[in-house]
């Protein structure tokens, strides 16, 4: 393993770790759609991740792997990761006690349109997925392509899943409203 995929997964490793201590500074949950609609992205999202972050040690080179990366390229895909991850805490900060792990409604829920909200509907889906994607292009193999892939289908589910359950919620004019001048995961995307 060279220096850039040992720093990209240390970048991963400290915003794992402080997504997960920060978890309980949220407003309480006032609803929830069924969780049996949240089962398949679930299981997508972590087939992903795991393709993406584990199946390395299966494939360290041979049919697996798809191209080498440049040690330039892997330097900007560090930088890259770090603008990426900072953009979902930039997210998360600007959510504030309304962020959830799961699509929830919680007390006080409001659209939020500003800051990072106003590029794109899911921001913290954008965030992780171009992550993501930075640590697969630069790995080049068949299992991080393939977990960016898995992963890029689950958060998109999740977010269809989420923005429905927000319309009923807060109401469809002023959620669709938002819609139709915010993409929803790729910024200056036509809407």
């Amino acid at each position: 393993m060279r220096w850039p995929e040992t720093i990209m997964y240390g970048l991963w490793t400290l915003w794992a770790i402080s997504w997960v201590a920060a978890s309980g500074w949220t407003a309480q949950t006032k609803g929830r759609p069924p969780v049996r609609g949240e089962i398949f992205y679930r299981v997508l999202t972590f087939l992903g991740f795991g393709m993406l972050f584990f199946f390395q040690f299966v494939q360290a080179g041979g049919p697996w792997r798809l191209w080498h990366t440049p040690l330039e390229i892997g330097w900007v895909c560090v930088g890259l990761t770090v603008l990426s991850l900072a953009f979902a805490w930039w997210a998360r900060l600007h959510l504030g006690k309304l962020w959830s792990a799961r699509v929830t409604r919680k007390e006080d829920h409001r659209i939020i349109d500003t800051g990072p909200y106003a590029l794109v509907r899911q921001p913290i889906y954008t965030a992780l997925l171009s992550a993501a994607l930075w640590l697969g292009l630069y790995k080049g193999t068949v299992w991080s392509i393939g977990g960016f892939v898995l992963l890029a289908i689950g958060y998109v589910m999740k977010a269809r899943i989420e923005e429905r359950f927000l319309r009923e919620e807060l109401g469809a004019a002023s959620y669709d409203e938002y819609a139709r001048r915010t993409p929803m995961i790729v910024p200056f995307a036509p809407v």
